[in-house]
């Protein structure tokens, strides 16, 4: 566990980067997390101001060395967890460490879809979850599956096993798993055929999921993990209001949790670079005054 950060940026996009120059500039130390250039990474951009034509991912480039050069730090890392602390910092944690920081701006851009799968959308909030840290005291003692094949849902294997008696992945059909799993968690490789449910006092709940191998798991719960932490799955782990699967900010790009920013397509509408910029300029802004007591 490094020393403490004053501004943790997860994503290194147009949102985070420009919000990152604020907050470096401004002699705040910095760090910004991110996996890959995200949607700008296979994009060609020819409508951002003082760009003829541009790929999306030299864009990302560019603005990266850019805030490494006003004394930002940049770490290639994917954010897989976020927690507050008793004294409102945060702890973020990556694949690869922790760290411990006074602010953080979510800026991940737009989050995946939810899986195509029949009965899962049907169930969420009722056995169905994106979020361990948030759901796993409820199914304490019981048999669940998380649904993934990567990093994050080890991080979300890891929060349930200390709570619940057994923990399943399901990859879907995908063979190659992306990370390795401890070896009291069973694998199921085989695509899922509906997530099944069961009549309960407030109405329907998981029951299980089917595979198309013929093969049914009881389940209490399933938790939702493909992929990268997408910038809503980061801000339920800390209580953060959702809506219309974005984040929900105020004018200066503040989350409902104290010390918790979000900008670019996470936080919805337009999905454009100049509107992410837009929003990092806002939450970069508004960190400094925070941070410094303006």
């Amino acid at each position: 566990m490094s020393a403490i950060i004053d501004v943790f940026v997860i994503g290194g996009g147009p949102a985070g980067v420009t919000a990152a120059l604020y907050t470096a500039r401004a002699n705040l130390s910095t760090v910004i997390a991110y996996k890959d250039a995200g949607a700008l990474k296979k994009a060609m951009v020819e409508n951002f101001y003082g760009h003829l034509e541009i790929s999306g991912k030299e864009l990302v480039a560019t603005g990266l060395k850019q805030a490494k050069r006003v004394g930002a730090k940049v770490i290639k890392e994917e954010a897989v967890g976020i927690s507050q602390t008793h004294d409102g910092s945060f702890k973020i944690e990556t694949a690869k460490a922790s760290y411990i920081a006074r602010a953080v701006l979510i800026a991940t851009g737009a989050s995946r879809t939810t899986p195509q799968i029949k009965g899962l959308a049907a169930l969420e909030g009722r056995g169905v979850s994106y979020c361990a840290i948030c759901d796993g005291f409820f199914h304490r003692g019981k048999d669940v599956a998380v649904l993934g094949d990567s990093a994050y849902a080890l991080h979300e294997i890891q929060d349930l096993l200390p709570i619940v008696k057994s923990v399943t992945l399901l990859t879907n059909g995908v063979n190659k798993l992306l990370t390795k799993l401890p070896e009291n968690v069973i694998i199921k490789k085989q695509k899922i055929k509906e997530i099944c449910a069961q009549p309960g006092i407030m109405g329907d709940i998981l029951n299980g999921v089917a595979l198309e191998s013929g093969e049914f798991l009881p389940l209490s719960g399933l938790f939702i993990a493909l992929g990268i932490a997408g910038g809503t799955d980061l801000a339920r782990k800390t209580g953060a209001a959702i809506a219309s699967n974005s984040i929900v900010v105020d004018a200066n790009m503040r989350t409902t949790v104290s010390n918790l920013w979000a900008a670019g397509d996470c936080t919805g509408g337009l999905k454009q670079i100049a509107k992410a910029v837009h929003d990092g300029a806002e939450a970069g802004i508004d960190i400094v005054k925070k941070l410094k007591g303006r």
